[in-house]
């Protein structure tokens, strides 16, 4: 399958061959368990202090039986404050916890190796897809073309004022300005910390993203990315599938050298 690649003003350039990936199935299923699985890489490791909650001065009766009272442990001590109230146990005001979380806990999920590929194959593959990428609630207009392949000269852009004319000649502004009517949040996220909340647009894939990464900066939701660091994770954030992704010519000749068993079984069937 041919498709056409686009110049840095938006205008046609050449046909070129899409690669064998972008023929993979459309996997909603794997997709949302890659990015649960490669998230969980993230997560913050938590547990309590040994003694949390037993720092007391707190004992059982001895014997237990025959004070006329419950044998749970109690404060020691007089004059007031909290002599006489349970302590030290669980289930009681200022006790530990029953089963506390404990660091030394597992909590990254493991991925097999072949279903990450195929996850990641598949979301290449779904940026292809008009109607897929629409479902994210992206704005493409004036976009009729997909996957977007534009020519390497975009790699060489350092500067925000040039890329703001190329995000206009490619049709891609509307969908960053639908971020900007996003209001702050309020309520208990303000006060955590979560209190702006930026959404994510366009995606570049680039060979090299050093320059690029630059000029995109200052732009709300767009991100550069280069193909050895490609992942799931960058192309259907929060398990959603899929986003608005822009190729240069030399990602989607990097992209063709990707081996899956799943692709070479594909063309056996063919």
């Amino acid at each position: 399958m041919k498709i056409q690649t686009l110049t840095t003003t938006g205008t046609k350039e050449t046909e070129i061959e899409l690669p064998l990936v972008f023929s993979t199935p459309f996997r909603k299923d794997l997709i949302h368990k890659a990015v649960i699985h490669l998230t969980t890489n993230k997560f913050q490791k938590q547990g309590r202090h040994p003694t949390a909650g037993e720092d007391v001065v707190a004992d059982s009766n001895n014997p237990p039986t025959g004070q006329g009272r419950a044998r749970i442990a109690r404060m020691r001590g007089g004059g007031g404050g909290r002599q006489g109230e349970a302590g030290e146990v669980a289930s009681i005001r200022g006790g530990r916890q029953a089963h506390a979380p404990t660091s030394e806990k597992v909590i990254v999920k493991k991925l097999n190796k072949k279903e990450n590929k195929l996850a990641l194959c598949s979301a290449i593959a779904a940026t292809s897809s008009k109607k897929i990428i629409e479902s994210r609630g992206h704005i493409l207009e004036k976009i009729d073309s997909f996957p977007i392949i534009v020519s390497d000269d975009i790699e060489k852009v350092s500067k925000a004022r040039d890329m703001k004319k190329i995000l206009g000649a490619l049709h891609l502004t509307p969908d960053i300005e639908r971020l900007l009517s996003r209001k702050a949040r309020s309520g208990k996220s303000a006060l955590r910390g979560r209190g702006i909340k930026t959404g994510r647009s366009v995606l570049f894939v680039t060979k090299d993203d050093a320059k690029l990464s630059k000029a995109c900066g200052s732009f709300r939701g767009v991100e550069v990315c280069s193909v050895k660091n490609l992942s799931v994770l960058d192309l259907a954030p929060g398990a959603v599938p899929i986003r608005l992704t822009v190729y240069s010519k030399s990602a989607i000749e990097e992209i063709s050298k990707i081996k899956s068993t799943h692709l070479e079984l594909m063309v056996k069937l063919k």
